[in-house]
């Protein structure tokens, strides 16, 4: 097999071990290894996970054991020559005896980018850095945000029709307390079936508590997979409406996983603290409206202290206006159903004042479509989550 081409099926393999992480690593990145000896054949695999402390390199290493002198490690992302909650992988893999290594690219932490690499050099490996780039900042964008600007990365995720509506008009929608949203669901099971991915995939939800009050929704995980820490359920409640009664809030009174958090302004102490004894955590943001709307930025700012570095926003209307006029949003995840729904009365995708003009819209940019069915979905970038 020609070098380049074995390059990239273990690179490959490297970012299949990494997304095994996916729910396992955060707020880490996402990192996969594999080593092969000096004939090419592989000796040892790993994959990073937070609760297993030991990186992805020294896992593929303690797996190669003496095979490791001479070969190649494959990996998606530079190995670090720090000290932090492990020693630096770059003193193992020199000790080891490693030749070569191939990574997809650097660390996007711009305090020790690179130095993985200068440490390995100035040892005598061989680095090469590039192959399968892309599909490796993918994977790692929520880290990369994070670690960059110290606020998660935000995904704006909703479910329409063609003409972008959200829902039927209020007064067409039954009270149904079973989850579903309100006017029953617009997009087809299987798109559904990929929500839950997107939420596996995220450390957080945020809706509004219109969304709670509507559609009464749990909001779990429900992919199936194993998570390190259950989803961060996050309300914005001005006036903490939530009602006790509310599947949302039973289910954390029956759990106590400590998953559900409120954002408010002025609290009633007495709700408060009713809402507290019910497994919910209460937070008051200072001055929590601003120009009318919730201080989005100060709550991000506040879920990235929690190490939250990833937040799907499902609200509605109101939600979505606010999070897009706060420049919030990093990427959107848009799904649409082959349906219409018309009428002035129908809710929009996003409800407010709006942008002035096209020269002020928000600019969606590497679009990517995405079939479900019949159904079928957007995703682009609002923001790149690499940039400075």
């Amino acid at each position: 097999m020609p070098a380049a081409s074995a390059d990239d099926q273990y690179l490959q393999r490297a970012l299949d071990l990494a997304r095994a992480g996916i729910g396992l690593a955060s707020p880490n990145p996402y990192v996969g290894a594999v080593i092969t000896d000096a004939d090419g054949d592989i000796a040892g695999n790993g994959t990073y996970t937070y609760a297993g402390v030991k990186h992805a390199e020294i896992l593929a290493l303690e797996q190669a054991g003496p095979k490791a002198r001479g070969g190649t490690l494959y990996i998606n992302l530079e190995p670090h020559a720090h000290q932090g909650r492990t020693a630096p992988c770059t003193d193992a893999l020199i000790q080891a005896g490693i030749r070569r290594v191939v990574a997809s690219m650097a660390d996007p932490n711009p305090k020790v980018s690179g130095r993985g690499f200068e440490a390995l050099r100035a040892a005598g490996v061989q680095v090469e850095v590039g192959t399968r780039e892309q599909p490796a900042r993918l994977l790692n964008e929520a880290f990369a945000r994070y670690i960059r600007h110290r606020v998660p990365l935000v995904t704006l995720k909703a479910a329409m029709t063609l003409d972008g509506k959200i829902a039927p008009p209020p007064s067409e929608v039954l009270e149904t307390h079973t989850g579903m949203p309100a006017g029953g669901w617009i997009t087809s099971q299987i798109a559904r079936a990929h929500v839950q991915e997107l939420r596996h995939q995220s450390d957080a939800l945020l809706v509004g508590a219109g969304t709670i009050l509507s559609d009464d929704p749990l909001l779990t995980d429900r992919s199936g997979r194993p998570r390190r820490r259950p989803l961060l359920r996050v309300i914005l409640d001005s006036r903490l409406r939530l009602p006790l009664e509310s599947r949302l809030v039973q289910d954390a009174a029956t759990s106590r996983k400590n998953d559900v958090l409120v954002f408010c302004g002025s609290a009633d102490e007495r709700k408060q603290s009713e809402l507290e004894q019910h497994g919910v955590r209460v937070e008051t943001v200072p001055a929590f409206e601003r120009n009318g709307r919730p201080d989005l930025p100060a709550i991000l700012r506040r879920l990235a202290e929690l190490e939250i570095t990833s937040v799907m926003i499902e609200g509605g209307a109101t939600v979505n206006w606010t999070a897009l006029a706060a420049n919030a949003v990093d990427k959107v995840f848009l799904y649409y159903a082959p349906k219409i729904l018309a009428g002035t009365g129908s809710i929009p995708f996003a409800a407010g004042a709006g942008f002035s003009g096209m020269s002020q819209a928000a600019q969606v940019r590497h679009l990517h479509l995405h079939r479900f069915g019949e159904d079928f979905a957007v995703e682009g970038y609002l923001r790149d989550p690499y940039a400075e």
